[in-house]
């Protein structure tokens, strides 16, 4: 009697496919994590350019992308005895730039402010307000004071 062997290795489509596919999920991959970088730097740059903008107006900045419990704040400043809690918006236009802030994020930055300002020794009786700092593809900056509030 003869005995049949089976040959379970890929045949070359099959061992061309299990190359290719990590090899192109790798791709995918590394442009992911480039874009995210390229992202991360860009909102980086333009947090450092409205942070020079404020303390060249007289507002110290006295915490950069502070993360709380509930959120992180991008930019706070000091004003006069009150703070400024500022949110960077980054893209190509000043309207793409203001339109990438949700209700959401007015939330967060809300509930993050509110945490903030439960470590401060005046707490909610500290003056504030909530300005957007739009800076667009060419590196131009808009300030909106008084932004958005609490309803």
């Amino acid at each position: 009697m003869n005995q049949l062997a089976f040959d379970f290795s890929p045949g070359p489509a099959e061992a061309a496919a299990a190359v290719e596919t990590p090899v192109a999920q790798s791709a995918g991959t590394d442009r992911r994590r480039l874009r995210g970088a390229m992202a991360y730097q860009a909102g980086a740059s333009a947090e450092m350019r409205i942070s020079t903008d404020y303390e060249r107006r007289g507002f110290p900045v006295v915490q950069q992308r502070w993360r709380g419990k509930r959120g992180e704040i991008d930019l706070i400043a000091q004003d006069g005895d009150g703070l400024v809690f500022i949110e960077v918006k980054q893209s190509k236009t000043f309207d793409r730039a203001a339109a990438h802030l949700t209700a959401a994020q007015m939330r967060r930055i809300y509930a993050s402010a509110e945490e903030y300002l439960g470590r401060m020794p005046r707490g909610s009786l500290t003056k504030v307000r909530f300005d957007v700092a739009l800076v667009n593809g060419q590196g131009e900056t808009r300030i909106i004071e008084i932004a958005f509030g609490l309803d």
